[in-house]
């Protein structure tokens, strides 16, 4: 099953997409990690898995800390979007993040979000089903203007908004596999009268 997403982003997420991404669609390959341009975690490594503190594994789970490089001179603004490469779901959606070095730290809020593809404004857990791998792609992106969006926008809204306005762009990809929820009881712990 072809998506359309093409070979380079393909490339930089390590695989095959079965559902298209956004960074397909609003930039070119020439833009992606343009003058130094990346994005990074202390919490994982490129390609690798996602602790479970940052999933729908654990109750008081939080997204996962970010930090990303200078953008091209000339970026006004930064964007960020977290799609499923496998299911297509939008679990993150981040804007007004200004156009230098910085970093989002674990769990903080951004300064303005939108809704995931739950209808809410906050990171959406990965929880994908039982023994099943999803790849989860962190796209960065550098725009040449300062976006008007209010709080709660949609995915649509953003994306018409920042197509033809990317100046570079950035990938980081996490991986995680569905786990069973371990429920704890009295009997897994020696209490002493």
């Amino acid at each position: 099953m072809s998506t359309g997403t093409p070979a380079w982003v393909q490339q930089a997420i390590g695989g095959e997409a079965k559902a298209s991404l956004t960074i397909g669609e609003v930039a070119e390959e020439k833009l992606l990690g343009k003058s130094g341009f990346s994005l990074s975690s202390d919490a994982f490594r490129n390609g690798g898995e996602l602790d479970p503190s940052f999933t729908a594994i654990e109750d008081d789970s939080v997204a996962p800390p970010l930090e990303w490089t200078a953008p091209p001179p000339g970026s006004q603004e930064l964007a960020l979007i977290v799609e499923d490469a496998d299911d297509g779901k939008v679990h993150w959606l981040v804007w007004g993040l200004k156009a230098q070095k910085g970093a989002l730290f674990e769990g903080e809020a951004p300064p303005r979000t939108g809704k995931n593809a739950h209808g809410n404004s906050e990171w959406l857990l990965p929880d994908p089903p039982l023994g099943v791998e999803h790849r989860y792609v962190f796209q960065l992106f550098a725009l040449d203007l300062p976006l008007t969006l209010m709080p709660g926008a949609g995915y649509e809204e953003l994306r018409k908004n920042i197509k033809g306005h990317v100046t570079a762009a950035a990938i980081l990809t996490a991986r995680f596999e569905g786990h069973e929820i371990e429920e704890l009881d009295g009997e897994d712990f020696d209490f002493e009268d």
